[in-house]
């Protein structure tokens, strides 16, 4: 167990680093216990400094909302951040708190709905550098590109798993100065862990044995949201993939699909009937997930169009335009939901911005030419009102057309599953270019669209994909033996072996 002496201590390191130099310190804030103590023991070691030195520089609080939060979870940031700042300036400390979110073109929703990205593995994490650790990276670059440097301090542990005690003490041997570690994504920037040989008793009895100092019972009220939690883990801020996966954490995202349970938002519901109107985001989110249900809810074709074979099957790609669009669908609808019905301070609440909408439209406009654009009716189908502003194109065709055009390519064309798809692609490419003067690098368009619908179905496309590999063999090409016989592997495993080896 942490002694006071101890604490004592690394107050005594805190205050020795802080007036070392004037490079500025960024402290990664989460709302969990590691990161919470960690500002707690800069507070206090900064506190008994005279005005002048502790105000010498300025100490960037910064928290990463993915936008895709626990509701409750987000709700006791947001708070604690306005405690924050308020308590900094009526105490007269360094500490500025910025609220981080990722670039809208990065969001869950508009990778999963949008583009029809597979819902994140733990050999896929493709949500884990869009949503934490490049708007964490940006912030920083741009402290760097102020003043040069900028020293980072994380609440990490070498307790909480081998990965993360190797990665830190894999730096901790490229130390030029004592107790500040190269900062691996960041050049000119460093890391200090004050709670690096921590235990989580040691946080809790800190936390614990000492009163909170910008709001008095937060700690007590920060063990109360881990009290039955099915394990006493947090979400920490994220600046590379050596952190461990959030997925069982109270304070990791709603939508979090890295793990086959979310058992913290299980334990929330189960614990306090008042949280029950979560219910339907753990069902939403249990059913993004399902993992028997996933192959069939996806192209047979990967994310441009080229078919991968291996273990005998294809590796599939994006979600169907169908399972995006009731996705949506079943989305706004608990959000209306929420608004209406649940707790008066989440009647505000936005499970997917009008940002992420707009780029979302625009993505099923322009990069999928699905011209129907639905969307916009979706939206007030279940929202009961229209979206304010669209800011992108307006579809030269509708509804009607689009009807029209896939009875006719189901009648010239029986049996080809890919007829509709190439008919409404090409006529969207052409309706795009025909506002054009000139018409340069519409033919290279058109080509790219009629590779994409080259097949009449899934089976015809394993069938030329298998054929393509046994030429390359008989030929002597690079063949992939992987690509011939099934092997009984799962739909997942055969996904996430073949990510890996690609």
């Amino acid at each position: 167990m942490i002694t006071r002496q101890e604490v004592v201590n690394i107050y005594e390191i805190v205050r020795d680093l802080y007036l070392a130099d004037e490079i500025p310190w960024v402290i990664g804030y989460s709302g969990g216990k590691d990161s919470t103590a960690t500002l707690q023991l800069v507070w206090y070691a900064l506190a008994e400094l005279p005005e002048w030195e502790r105000m010498r520089k300025q100490v960037y609080v910064i928290s990463t909302d993915t936008l895709v939060e626990s509701p409750v979870i987000a709700k006791w940031v947001e708070s604690s951040l306005e405690d924050i700042r308020k308590a900094s300036a009526a105490q007269v400390m360094p500490f500025v708190v910025h609220r981080l979110t990722p670039k809208v073109n990065d969001t869950f929703w508009v990778n999963l709905l949008g583009k029809g990205y597979p819902y994140p593995r733990t050999t896929m994490r493709w949500c884990t550098n869009r949503l934490k650790i490049q708007p964490s990276n940006d912030f920083i670059t741009n402290v760097v590109s102020e003043y040069g440097e900028a020293i980072l301090l994380l609440g990490t542990r070498k307790e909480e798993s081998t990965h993360r005690a190797q990665n830190m003490e894999r730096y901790e041997k490229m130390r030029v100065r004592e107790y500040l570690s190269p900062n691996g994504s960041q050049q000119n920037g460093l890391v200090f862990s004050p709670l690096e040989n921590w235990s989580s008793q040691d946080v809790w009895f800190y936390l614990m044995q000492y009163d909170n100092p910008w709001r008095k019972l937060f700690n007590k009220e920060l063990m109360n949201l881990y009290q039955g939690a099915t394990e006493d883990k947090e979400c920490p801020v994220v600046m590379d993939l050596s952190t461990p996966t959030c997925g069982n954490s109270r304070f990791g995202c709603w939508v979090c699909t890295l793990v086959e349970k979310d058992k913290s938002m299980e334990a929330m519901i189960m614990n306090d009937s008042q949280k029950s109107w979560m219910q339907p985001l753990l069902d939403f989110r249990n059913d993004i997930g399902n993992a028997d249900k996933d192959r069939k809810r996806r192209d047979f074709r990967k994310m441009h169009g080229n078919v991968f074979p291996y273990k005998g099957r294809l590796v599939h790609g994006p979600y169907t335009r169908r399972v995006r669009e009731k996705w949506l669908e079943e989305l706004l609808k608990i959000q209306k939901n929420i608004n209406e019905n649940g707790p008066e301070e989440f009647r505000n609440l936005q499970l997917i911005t009008e940002d992420e909408l707009n780029i979302i439209r625009k993505i099923w406009l322009e990069e999928k030419h699905e011209f129907y654009d639905s969307l916009p009716r979706i939206y007030k189908k279940n929202m009961g009102r229209e979206l304010p502003v669209w800011h992108c194109k307006h579809a030269p065709y509708g509804q009607e057309e689009w009807n029209l055009l896939r009875e006719v390519s189901e009648q010239v064309a029986e049996g080809e599953d890919l007829a509709f798809e190439l008919a409404y692609r090409l006529l969207d490419v052409e309706s795009a270019y025909s506002s054009l003067q000139k018409r340069k690098g519409i033919y290279g368009s058109l080509n790219d669209e009629i590779k994409k619908c080259f097949y009449k179905n899934e089976k015809d496309a394993t069938e030329f994909a298998l054929e393509r590999e046994r030429r390359k063999k008989e030929y002597g090409l690079e063949y992939d033996v992987k690509a011939e016989a099934d092997d009984g592997l799962t739909d997942e495993v055969m996904d996430e072996e073949a990510n890996n080896e690609n």
